[in-house]
């Protein structure tokens, strides 16, 4: 028998609907990028840490200053309007970028796409976390949690399709441009949810790091953001290093590493989110400790899996059509499946802990480790490896031995996991409401189920 809080009105599923197609799009236009890296390396002469630089450190940077202060601005006037603008931003700047007359001006405006993006993540969680109730949240957030997936797929599995019929340029252009026409529909279709105002009449606010050092207090708070953050460092650095290692070590082309990557490791991905989100739900209906249980098994079990798929030597497993499947890309799916896994358990965990009137600016701590550890530490510290390998042992091959050693720091996220689930645990069974130091309005209560 349905808990009557689990019914949820129509607008609700048209509203998450549209924010997973903004997350997918944020996704695109932020991964794109990776099946582009050998054109663009080629055109402007850069190195591998150079490219490093403006798919991680630059994009993270800038990411990560505007992350609090516009989450912090959708807890005060609203998620739709942030959501919305940041949406059309980012896509403007998407298109932009293929027109960039330098390598300096291609960071200069990839840096304008971080900024747009840093308003749209911790906005829409927190969004998603006032439509849904806490039984339904995890399976609600797997689906917004198809971004990265669906965006691999279409931004790097179609984008290396684009790249190698109309070059790098217009493959930037043409997939920047739905992201305008979708923020307008947002802005004007959507029906924002009821909304706890960060604070009530005559209650002074926090000052904005005050507020973020008072949230991360929280139990298991620090530990889950954490987490997220040393997990994205090999996230990333695979995202961006893959096509390429793919290309230099399979001798394959830019359109079959698109493929294979986006279309094959993408949709492995999808499912594994959505399995991620039912499982989560399931498991911790029974003891609330598998809510981040889920995230660390997941982990664990990913790691062989790509220090198989990076270890194993080239060969052929099977072809479809004119593409060759490399052997050890069969690996790759089964680490695409349990890769996503520390995801959505960690969007679900921050959305019952933290306080509701404070809930986007939490969730954007969490975005910012995210994004300046994994985005802005994974690609080029893959990238520094290779470079240095190679001046080492020379050869296409260094990239292979970079991704290896970067893969093997998926174990720290598992040690943060493990640190935070007894904290996680106890709060949720002794449901106490998750105190900070500032004063919270009468009446509001954090989203603890």
């Amino acid at each position: 028998m349905a808990h009557p809080t689990d019914k949820v009105p129509g607008n609700a599923h048209y509203a998450l609907v549209l924010l997973a197609i903004i997350y997918v799009l944020s996704y695109i236009d932020r991964l794109v990028i990776s099946v582009l890296i050998e054109p663009i390396k080629a055109e402007f002469l850069v190195s591998d840490t150079m490219m490093g630089l403006l798919t991680g450190v630059a994009f993270a940077i800038f990411y990560t200053a505007f992350g609090l202060p516009l989450g912090r601005l959708s807890d005060r006037v609203g998620r739709k309007v942030v959501i919305a603008v940041a949406c059309i931003v980012w896509s403007i700047f998407t298109m932009f970028s293929g027109i960039a007359a330098s390598f300096f001006m291609l960071v200069l405006l990839r840096i304008g796409v971080a900024v747009g993006e840093a308003g749209a993540g911790a906005p829409s969680v927190a969004m998603i976390s006032e439509l849904y109730p806490p039984r339904l949240r995890a399976r609600a957030l797997a689906i917004f949690g198809l971004g990265p997936a669906l965006g691999a797929v279409l931004g790097i599995g179609f984008g290396g399709v684009l790249a190698e019929m109309y070059g790098w340029r217009a493959t930037l252009i043409i997939v920047g441009a739905p992201g305008v026409l979708v923020g307008l529909i947002f802005a004007f279709t959507v029906k924002s949810p009821k909304q706890t105002m960060s604070a009530s009449k005559g209650i002074p606010e926090e000052g904005m790091l005050r507020t973020a050092f008072s949230l991360l207090k929280i139990p298991s708070m620090l530990m889950i953001v954490l987490a997220g953050g040393a997990a994205a460092v090999t996230g990333y650095a695979i995202q961006m290093w893959t096509p390429s290692f793919m290309i230099r070590s399979h001798q394959i082309t830019i359109q079959d590493a698109g493929m294979l990557m986006g279309i094959g490791g993408g949709g492995i991905s999808l499912l594994g989110t959505l399995v991620c989100g039912y499982v989560t739900d399931k498991m911790s209906a029974r003891d609330p400790g598998w809510q981040l249980g889920t995230a660390l098994a997941g982990t664990l079990i990913s790691i062989p899996l790509a220090m198989a798929f990076y270890l194993w030597p080239a060969g052929t497993a099977f072809s479809i059509g004119s593409l060759a499947v490399p052997t050890g890309f069969l690996f790759y799916m089964g680490f695409a499946f349990f890769g996503v896994w520390w995801t959505i358990p960690s969007f679900s965990a921050l959305s019952r802990i933290l306080p509701s009137n404070k809930l986007a600016q939490g969730t954007a701590l969490f975005f910012m480790s995210v994004t300046l550890l994994g985005a802005g530490l994974g690609p080029v510290v893959a990238g520094f490896i290779s470079d240095t390998l190679h001046n080492i042992i020379g050869g296409v091959e260094a990239l292979r031995y970079a991704l290896v050693a970067t893969t093997s720091l998926l174990l720290i996220p598992c040690l943060f996991f493990l640190s935070a689930i007894p904290k996680y645990r106890k709060q949720l069974l002794d449901n106490t409401p998750a105190s900070t130091t500032t004063t919270i309005a009468p009446g509001v209560k954090p989203a603890v189920s």
